[in-house]
């Protein structure tokens, strides 16, 4: 490379990060970057409206995990600028509850240009325990393609951190209707 290829490759850059910049603000001021309540189901359409990415929490005060997602989310907010992240309490929006089919609470709904795609549905998806990590949901998220995930979406971090739970082993004979079979040879 000479001096006018690393000029231009430098200018390149310098470009590509002052639209990085640039689209980081804009997302700052559509309420990117924060995990915050909308008081209203109409608040719930002019929000997503407004965003490509939208994770919102559909909660009820007395529900304990819900306070346990909003401690996740609280993190991943300020992690990923990218996505807008809201709740909402269920007990005040039933007709979008209705609409969305939230029947379990803590649900997230994954909204992706104005359109749900996807929900985490309580814990089952993070490891169904209580003490999942931000990773975790973080992992979940990415899988939904609502945030840039830097990690490997094909293995879960809660994969790695099982301490029970059943692990399966190949069996090298198989069986058809009780009798053992062999795949590699051709005896009946």
């Amino acid at each position: 490379m000479d001096e006018d290829e690393l000029e231009c490759l430098k200018q390149r850059r310098l470009e590509a990060l002052k639209k990085a910049q640039q689209q980081k603000q804009e997302w700052l001021s559509k309420g990117h970057g924060e995990y915050r309540e909308i008081p209203s189901e109409r608040d719930f359409f002019q929000e997503v409206k407004e965003s490509k990415n939208v994770v919102c929490h559909f909660y009820r005060d007395t529900t304990f995990r819900c306070q346990i997602m909003d401690k996740h989310l609280t993190v991943l907010a300020k992690k990923h600028v990218e996505t807008k992240f809201l709740k909402l309490n269920a007990e005040k929006s039933p007709f979008l509850c209705e609409r969305l089919r939230i029947k379990v609470i803590p649900t997230l709904a994954l909204v992706k240009d104005g359109k749900t795609q996807d929900y985490v549905v309580g814990f089952t998806d993070l490891g169904n325990t209580d003490d999942f990590t931000t990773e975790t949901l973080e992992w979940r998220l990415g899988c939904a393609d609502v945030i840039n995930y830097s990690g490997n979406l094909m293995d879960p971090p809660f994969q790695s951190q099982k301490k029970f739970g059943t692990s399966f082993t190949k069996l090298d004979k198989k069986t058809i209707r009780g009798k053992k079979y062999d795949s590699d040879s051709d005896d009946d």
